[in-house]
C-alpha cells in the first residue's frame, strides 16, 4: 500500500519540507527569525513546485514515462509552475502597485478615502520568482529519487 503510493507522499512531505524550510532560509539571508513564513505563500523553494515535480517524476518512474497518467501530471506540473512564476508572481505585483498608487493619491492630492476597501490589508507575495521556482522543482526531484531508490 506504501510503495504504491509513494507518489503521493513523495508530493506531501516535499511541499510540507519546502515550507518548513523557508523560515531557516529567510534567517540565514536576513539573520532574523520569521516563523510565519512556513504558513505563507511565496519565498524560496516554492512548495507548489516541490509537490507537482515529485509527483510528477514519481508517476513517471513508477508508471512508466510513456503512461497516460504521467502525462497528466506532468501537464498539472507544467500549469502549477507556470501559474507560480507568472500569474500569482504578477498579481503581487499589481497589488503593491495599487496600494502604492492609494498611498500616493492620499498624501499628494491630500484624500480621505472614506471607503473601507482602501483599509484592506492584502497580501503582496502571492506568487515566486523563477529562481524559487527551480528551487522547488529541485527539492521535489531530490525527494521522489529518495523515495524511488530507498523506499
Amino acid at each position: 500500500m506504501i510503495r504504491s503510493m509513494y507518489p503521493f507522499w513523495s508530493a506531501i512531505i516535499s511541499a510540507l519540507l519546502a515550507q518548513g524550510l523557508k523560515p531557516f532560509i529567510y534567517y540565514f539571508r536576513s539573520h532574523k527569525m520569521k516563523w510565519s513564513l512556513a504558513f505563507s505563500s511565496g519565498g524560496f523553494p516554492s512548495s507548489h513546485s516541490a509537490l507537482v515535480s515529485a509527483l510528477s517524476l514519481s508517476v513517471g518512474l513508477q508508471e512508466k514515462f510513456s503512461s497516460t497518467i504521467f502525462a497528466v501530471t506532468l501537464a498539472l506540473a507544467v500549469i502549477v509552475v507556470y501559474d507560480a512564476a507568472n500569474v500569482r508572481y504578477y498579481s503581487g505585483q499589481n497589488i503593491k502597485v495599487t496600494q502604492q498608487l492609494i498611498k500616493d493619491l492620499q498624501e499628494i492630492q491630500e484624500l480621505e478615502l472614506s471607503d473601507p476597501i482602501y483599509d484592506t490589508k492584502l497580501k503582496d507575495v502571492l506568487g515566486h520568482k523563477w529562481f524559487e521556482v527551480i528551487g522547488g522543482c529541485f527539492l521535489g526531484v531530490v525527494l521522489a529519487l529518495l523515495f524511488h531508490y530507498l523506499g
